[in-house]
């Protein structure tokens, strides 16, 4: 069955349970179905049709789930716009918006309602800006929908490593990862329901939570990011209301739940059968103290399921099997960074666990540069993208001979996938390699950091390449100095090489995705202009 066969004809049994507001609306499938044809024929109005696209700012809302199915039911293609990332001023976000629209046929910009009177002059003179609220309507159209082959949606990256990129993915790509998943968390149509707070302008939250989910007539716990971010707890705190069986989510979304979760007991026993841990590199403290928290209402170990994936294979690319618990191995971090893989004891100091993410989904293939070294990951899939949109010197660069290089650091071990991390976290110091997220991960660690905020970047001084770390902490009352001091013991331990500085930031301020990855390309840019306006930078020789 299509892609559109089946979201079009969902509605048996499952539900969308949508945040908005104060709460939770419940609409069967069916009915927003039909809310999305009434939507289709308001955008045919406004010129959208076959072989054209929609510029759309996805959002969480009701509206924008409808106004998604709506935007293809009425021929276009969705290029789905990066939302503002943490730290990124107005000036900056409205350029990246100019640039992408300029490439893209599109009458029409979609987006919520609150954000469109800021967006800038120049788009509202290029094309309609309209917002999701405003296609409600009662008309109907004769569907048509892109074909099997035919472009169905651009996912424009966040940025995390450069200036954002737009995978092109066709309905067939889309419909295959759908199955690949189905496969990959064992579900079965009709008897599952999803929980996600995850943005749907991300891969993981589109494909793995959304599409999977109405596809396969599964009930949908919609929640938002901005509330997750309020108070991590609701997330489980959901999942436990609706008693969803699936989420998922990253491994820095798991510890800020776990840590909110306190000693207070939910309001009924968990039901979750998978948890899918990914979209950043997994951290097996994370995965440690999620059970712990949530075992006693009923979570297993072997519910989380840590994967790979990248939105160029429109999300999953491996998995670790469900209903069985993750694995990990201890590697020596300095011999790593040279792309050694060499296992040491778990209490040597210059031990590094990593997380097996597990097997290729259903029909992908996974290799490595360097068969038996930490080298770059390359992919084969059948829900690989196109291309990326309107850039072909990127895709020549990425997409080479149905494979696409990834970019990203692993190896394999035992027929599993082992993932380190970014290529932009490899840095070059002194004449030696040094793997920055191997530094951060166990500063991050370190009680006064707020989770997932240090970053290590490399700076060129008096000719030098040099270690600069960046980190907000939860307290201003830390003493200074004697963090410096730690961090420095710290990056020599794991990594032999001296930090030069460490600069203390307000909360808020490291620039990160709308997943939490943080942006270590634009860290690098805000410090060498002086825009980050630290509350202290203190000198480690």
């Amino acid at each position: 069955m299509q892609l559109w066969e089946r979201l079009t004809g969902a509605g048996g049994r499952g539900r969308l349970h949508a945040w908005a507001g104060n709460g939770f609306t419940t609409t069967p499938w069916s009915e927003v179905v039909a809310d999305a044809r009434g939507a289709a024929a308001t955008l045919r109005r406004a010129g959208v049709r076959p072989g054209r696209h929609v510029a759309a700012i996805l959002d969480n809302s009701p509206e924008a789930v409808r106004g998604l199915l709506g935007a293809w039911m009425a021929g276009g293609a969705v290029a789905s716009l990066p939302v503002p990332t943490r730290g990124m001023d107005r000036q900056e976000y409205a350029g990246h918006l100019e640039t992408l629209v300029a490439n893209l046929d599109a009458p029409v910009l979609l987006a919520d309602e609150k954000l469109a009177p800021l967006l800038p002059e120049s788009l509202h003179r290029r094309l309609a800006v309209r917002s999701w609220q405003s296609l409600a309507g009662d008309g109907r159209i004769d569907e048509t929908p892109p074909g099997l082959d035919d472009l169905a949606f651009v996912q424009y990256s966040s940025g995390s490593t450069s200036v954002p990129k737009g995978c092109a993915l066709t309905t067939r790509a889309i419909g295959r990862q759908l199955e690949m998943i189905l496969a990959m968390a064992g579900g079965v149509p009709g008897e599952e329901t999803v929980a996600s707070w995850l943005p749907l302008s991300h891969d993981m939250g589109m494909f793995g939570c959304l599409l999977y989910a109405w596809a396969h007539d599964f009930g949908l716990v919609l929640s938002t990011p901005e509330r997750f971010m309020m108070s991590p707890r609701t997330w489980f705190r959901d999942m436990a209301e609706y008693g969803a069986t699936m989420t998922a989510g990253t491994s820095t979304a798991l510890h800020l739940a776990a840590r909110g979760q306190g000693s207070g007991a939910l309001a009924a026993p968990l039901r979750l059968r998978v948890c899918v841990v990914g979209a950043e590199r997994v951290e097996w403290e994370a995965l440690r103290r999620t059970v712990a928290a949530f075992g006693p209402q009923g979570l297993r170990e072997e519910a989380l399921m840590p994967a790979y994936g990248l939105a160029e294979a429109t999300l999953a690319v491996t998995a670790c099997p469900h209903d069985e618990a993750p694995r990990f191995l201890d590697v020596d971090g300095n011999r790593l960074a040279d792309g050694e893989v060499v296992a040491c004891a778990a209490d040597d100091p210059a031990a590094t666990r990593v997380v097996s993410t597990g097997r290729p989904c259903d029909g992908v293939e996974v290799a490595v540069a360097e068969p038996g070294r930490l080298s770059e990951i390359r992919i084969a899939s059948p829900s690989l993208a196109s291309g990326y949109f309107a850039d072909p010197e990127r895709t020549a660069a990425r997409f080479v001979d149905g494979r696409l290089r990834t970019g990203d650091l692993g190896f394999l071990h035992d027929g599993e996938l082992y993932v380190v991390g970014r290529s932009d976290d490899l840095l070059q110091v002194g004449g030696r390699n040094v793997y920055a997220r191997e530094i951060e991960s166990t500063i991050d660690a370190l009680d006064p950091v707020r989770k997932g905020c240090a970053v290590i970047v490399d700076v060129v001084e008096d000719g030098r390449s040099e270690l600069v770390l960046l980190v907000e902490l939860k307290s201003r009352s830390t003493d200074y100095p004697a963090f410096a001091d730690e961090a420095a013991a710290i990056a020599m331990t794991k990594a032999g090489v001296p930090l030069a500085e460490c600069v203390f930031l307000e909360k808020g301020t490291l620039p990160k995705t709308p997943s939490g990855k943080i942006q270590r390309f634009r860290c690098r840019t805000l410090l060498a202009s002086d825009a980050l306006r630290p509350l202290a930078r203190v000198a480690v020789r």
